[in-house]
């Protein structure tokens, strides 16, 4: 079953092809080494043989277990990345494939693209120099592949030449030294043997530390702790020679790249971080050179192509390149001539479990039959483990996690895509093993595998603590009502694409698929209406948007599209304005606009709702706000909107504050308070807004008082105010002219329509303050309109 518990870096975004060891020095590699080592000193020696060890040890993607390698050329089978310049490195709650599925639609706005080896350098409006870099990706997306290509290039003389020295340090592997006692010199010694005759500590070499997967790290790490490491030679706790090295205490001229998963982000506080990027995985484009690239057939991959494009939630999840391998080590066998039967996979559960059955039938292929048990023990197993690490939200497992679920180290390597061994054996160091899934969604599958083998073989409810008491739930549908609700109550939603899993295997296709993995199969289809009304009554009740979402894709799962397709109908025939929707139907709104390969560039309140009174357009605004996060512009004109609709729509923004471009509150009771919450989304260093409508919306010079503080601290974006038919007054224009005054301030147009009879000559002269105001201007402002062109 190749690959399932495997090492990160090999994320398969590989062809099977043998290589030609002898082949794979690059014609140009001994040219770049001797240019950038000149010198024939030992050090010069030393360096030259680092370099040509990192090469030896990066150029390739590697399958299979340690000791039975199947590589592949990175140059050749490497497909470029989507990373842009990051907003932060907040942490985000969602979980990560609502993340893709939210961001494949953003890879078109105007975010700052950089390229993997750019990363340390300065963008031209940046004169500080970058010291450190934080890399923040879902997992599976393509961050370790980064590096590894990062390292490979400047291996082979390609890039990043004022480097000297590389150390890659993943965090996997610093955990097995987490109770050590040593130098910084000593670590590297012991990973790098072939630097102990080099004077790091001297400052004479540029050195970059890679600590790649800082989700991954077992330890702690304190930033507020008091103890000071400056010397390389110095021993302390692994945590304090991190912290002291991340901090600029210990080697302050080296350059740091951490890279994480988002939720563990927020780890490195953000004064040790001088550069967040983000990697968004494959573009559209990226996409398809990776499928022509992996697939030799073009007509193959093309028609592979064509159908990921028909089910959307597959084309988006294809962002992350694991799911690209996934789906291209499915599709490839089913949409070839000769194994052109069964049903294509369209939804996830579907492509999971025929990638699950595949990998099963490459253990036979291998004839292991004799060293196993059974596949159903040992696939149990694994899942077991997967449940029970998911539940703790660990990614990583270590000897003692398997041995808790019965799993023998030596049997399960057998399954060289199932289970294999990650060795430390690069570096000579201990013979400790780590152990991970090729990607969280495969761990979320198997362990939905094992919740409904437990409750259809063993009747269990793997939630159910109490499993001795006779009050446990053993029906397939309390499985499933229990499970929805631990998803709703999750925080962090760890659990809401174990829940698709879970539901979908309880279909009888997909049950028949694990026939032979399964003593038993339950027919279900009357759990199943017990689960789709559950499901259906919870989108009705919960008031998260974000929850809702989740429960339609369940019911995508399910094969339920009745409430989707009612939605779909009312948009394509312009009725929904004149249709009273439910809560579950305006939720359905949001999930079908949301899933659309449009681009949410407008949303207008006023074309989902008109009428009704301020409570039904709350509710309304409130369902639609996962589709107010991704629009471009928001307009809100004359919708009675009020202060406790400026909560909602705050929440939305700042959970995506560099998305928004336009935003029209006009005519609305927002008042003072209102203006005070829009003003804590404007302040935000990340926000974008460019344009802000707000007359008539009952604002004095209180308003004023938070406008300006906002406005002061991100002055670069804005460039159209409209303040027209508001009683600000004249220490309301007082404040806003001391923005106007700010160098970095790019406002073009103020609006003060109708504001005359509060703005007095004294007003005037505040505006008058600012140099860029002509007198034709100011008489325009006093005497007429009051608005100011600036």
């Amino acid at each position: 079953m190749a690959r399932m518990l495997r090492r990160v870096i090999t994320e398969p975004v590989c062809k099977r092809r043998k290589i030609d060891q002898s082949k794979n020095q690059p014609q140009n590699f001994n040219e770049n080494m001797d240019s950038a080592f000149s010198n024939d000193s030992k050090p010069h020696e030393v360096l030259r043989t680092f370099k040509s060890n990192l090469r030896k040890k990066f150029e390739c993607l590697c399958e299979g277990t340690s000791d039975e390698r199947n590589p592949t050329l990175l140059n050749e089978i490497y497909t470029e990345l989507y990373i842009t310049e990051s907003e932060s490195g907040e942490i985000s709650n969602e979980h990560e494939v609502r993340q893709i599925e939210t961001q494949s639609r953003r890879t078109a706005t105007e975010d700052t693209p950089i390229k993997c080896n750019d990363i340390f350098k300065a963008l031209p409006a940046q004169d500080k120099p970058i010291r450190s870099v934080l890399t923040k990706g879902v997992a599976g997306i393509g961050k370790t592949v980064s590096v590894q290509k990062f390292i490979l290039d400047w291996a082979e003389g390609k890039e990043n030449q004022d480097v000297q020295l590389i150390f890659p340090l993943p965090f996997r592997e610093i955990n097995l030294m987490k109770n050590q006692t040593l130098s910084l010199l000593h670590l590297l010694h012991l990973f790098f043997p072939e630097t102990k005759e080099l004077e790091i500590s001297s400052g004479e070499y540029k050195v970059l530390f890679i600590f790649d997967g800082l989700d991954e790290c077992r330890v702690s790490l304190d930033f507020h702790s008091s103890v000071r490491l400056c010397d390389v030679s110095e021993s302390a706790s692994v945590d304090v020679m991190l912290t002291n090295l991340m901090k600029g205490n210990l080697l302050p001229s080296a350059l740091i790249w951490i890279t994480s998963r988002p939720a563990a982000a927020d780890l490195i506080p953000s004064e040790c971080v001088d550069r967040v990027t983000e990697v968004r995985g494959f573009t559209d484009k990226q996409k398809e050179e990776y499928f022509s690239k992996r697939i030799s057939d073009e007509s193959l991959a093309n028609r592979i192509i064509s159908h990921l494009k028909s089910s959307r939630s597959l084309y988006i999840m294809c962002h992350i390149p694991v799911f690209c391998w996934i789906s291209a080590t499915v599709l490839e066998r089913m949409l070839s001539e000769a194994e052109s039967e069964g049903e294509i996979p369209k939804t996830l559960t579907q492509m999971y479990t025929h990638f699950l059955i595949i990998q099963t039938n490459i253990k036979h292929q291998k004839d292991y039959e004799k060293k196993v048990k059974n596949d159903e023990d040992m696939i149990f197993k694994l899942a077991k483990l997967s449940f029970e690490q998911l539940v703790k939200g660990n990614l990583i497992f270590y000897d003692e996690d398997l041995r808790e679920c019965g799993i023998d180290v030596a049997e399960a390597s057998v399954y060289s895509g199932l289970c294999t061994q990650i060795f430390r054996e690069e570096f000579g160091l201990y013979q400790g093993k780590v152990y991970c899934f090729v990607h969280l969604s495969i761990q979320e599958h198997l362990a939905a595998l094992y919740a409904h083998i437990s409750i259809t073989n063993n009747k269990r409810n793997v939630f159910n603590k109490a499993r001795k008491s006779a009050q446990v739930e053993t029906s397939i549908s309390k499985l499933h009502q229990r499970s929805i609700d631990e998803s709703l109550r999750s925080k962090n939603g760890h659990l809401d694409l174990f829940l698709r899993f879970l539901l979908g295997l309880s279909l009888e296709s997909n049950q028949n698929l694990l026939g032979g993995l399964m003593t038993q199969t339950v027919r279900s289809s009357h759990s199943n209406e017990k689960s789709l009304e559950y499901i259906k009554k919870k989108i009705s009740s919960t008031r998260s948007p974000e929850k809702s979402i989740n429960l339609f894709h369940c019911l995508n799962e399910l094969g339920d599209g009745s409430l989707v397709e009612e939605i779909k109908h009312h948009l394509k025939s312009g009725t929904l304005i004149q249709t009273k929707l439910s809560s579950s139907q305006w939720s359905a709104v949001a999930f079908v606009l949301l899933t659309s390969e449009d681009e949410l560039k407008e949303f207008k309140l006023s074309d989902f709702v008109r009428g009704g009174n301020k409570a039904e357009r709350l509710k309304v605004l409130r369902n639609l706000l996962p589709v107010i996060r991704e629009s471009r512009s928001v307009q809100l004109m004359k919708c009675k909107i009020t202060d406790e609709g400026c909560v909602a729509l705050t929440s939305a923004l700042r959970s995506n504050p560099s998305h928004l471009r336009h935003l029209d509150l006009s005519d609305n009771n927002v008042g003072d308070s209102g203006v005070k919450l829009i003003s804590t989304v404007l302040e935000n260093p990340h926000c974008k807004l460019e344009t802000l409508k707000l007359w008539g919306c009952k604002i004095t010079d209180e308003g004023c008082v938070a406008l300006t503080s906002a406005l002061r601290s991100n002055p670069s974006h804005l460039r159209h105010l409209d303040l027209s038919d508001n009683n600000v007054g004249d220490s309301g224009v007082k404040l806003i002219s001391t923005v106007l005054e700010n160098p970095h301030c790019k406002l073009k147009t103020l609006k003060l329509m109708k504001c005359e009879i509060t703005i007095t000559d004294e007003g005037c002269v505040a505006l008058t303050s600012d140099q860029t105001l002509g007198d034709s201007e100011v008489k325009l402002i006093c005497d007429c309109t009051g608005e100011s062109s600036l």
